[in-house]
């Protein structure tokens, strides 16, 4: 097997790296042939994927983090998004590894790469970035923008968290007008998510999933310090789909307006700027996944198709 691998050295920290050659020690004792490329900045691996005849492979691996991934899909998706795209998770919170139930194991993450089912992945659009993952506006875009590369690559985790707290202390908590399809609503923060993982393992959309047609807007209503605080335990103890004040309704079509200017994260990372117009595409990527997560796509797709639509659980403003 063909495999283009590009490696994002700066993403993780040490153990990322002991991961990643372990991983490649596998596929090279299988009869693998490789092509390794490292990054050397942001927006590297988007530019390799463009530039590159992807199609002389077999697979595209991407090793690093859910930005680093970000980048891949917007360089597989004009056109070359018959390559599938395999990953092996060696970011901060590897969002999409825990969606696709991929562990942090190098045997497994070899194993899927070389023998993984390519499922096809339904994508979003915010503005002119596609996103496999999520995009959003509000207090948690504030947290990611307050996180420097530098801080990222020697905290890893921990720069997101001190940033949450100087962010908890200083963000002024504005209002955002939110179109769902035909729908207004008026909320504190939004994250248009196309999978029900936030932050690594935490459930933030429990029926989202990355095959599904659709997008699930999740709607924080309250504003305020207090309310911070308690969206965050209630993520951290996995009670925030369920909580008052915070409603999930599924759409194809978002605008978001709010403070002109004001911050978007784009599947973990800072890359655009209100007003927003999101959409999701009929296009797809084709996404290497683990076989666990190949059979349960299908049962999901099964219920999915019989399953009506659920209306939102509040008002709509407007």
């Amino acid at each position: 097997m063909r495999l283009l691998v590009i490696y994002n050295p700066v993403s993780g920290r040490g153990r990322s790296r002991r991961l990643f050659e372990k991983v490649i020690d596998h596929l090279e004792a299988w009869g693998c042939h490789l092509r390794v490329i490292e990054t050397a900045a942001a927006g590297d691996a988007e530019m390799w994927l463009r530039r590159l005849h992807v199609r002389s492979y077999d697979r595209v691996v991407i090793a690093g983090g859910d930005g680093t991934i970000n980048e891949a899909v917007n360089g597989l998706a004009d056109g070359n998004a018959d390559c599938p795209l395999a990953i092996i998770p060696t970011g901060t919170a590897n969002v999409l590894a825990c969606e696709m139930g991929l562990p942090v194991n190098a045997d497994i993450i070899a194993r899927t790469i070389v023998r993984g089912k390519a499922v096809p992945v339904a994508l979003g659009m915010a503005d002119s970035r596609y996103f496999i993952l999520m995009a959003g506006a509000g207090f948690d875009a504030h947290v990611v923008a307050g996180v420097s590369p530098t801080q990222k690559a020697r905290l890893g985790k921990l720069a997101y968290v001190l940033s949450s707290f100087r962010t908890f202390f200083s963000y002024r908590f504005p209002r955002y007008r939110v179109t769902v399809d035909d729908r207004v609503f008026e909320v504190a923060s939004v994250i248009v998510t196309n999978a029900c993982h936030y932050a690594g393992p935490y459930v933030i959309a429990p029926t989202a999933r990355l095959q599904a047609a659709r997008l699930h807007i999740c709607l924080f209503e309250r504003s305020g310090r207090l309310a911070a605080f308690k969206y965050g335990l209630g993520l951290l103890l996995g009670r925030l789909p369920r909580m008052s004040g915070f409603t999930i309704v599924e759409g194809k079509r978002i605008q978001i307006a709010g403070p002109p200017l004001d911050p978007v994260q784009i599947d973990g990372d800072l890359s655009a700027l209100l007003p927003l117009d999101i959409r999701m595409l009929n296009e797809a990527i084709d996404l290497v996944v683990p076989d666990s997560y190949a059979a349960l796509s299908e049962v999901r797709a099964a219920h999915e198709q019989a399953r009506p639509a659920e209306p939102a659980r509040n008002s709509a403003v407007g």
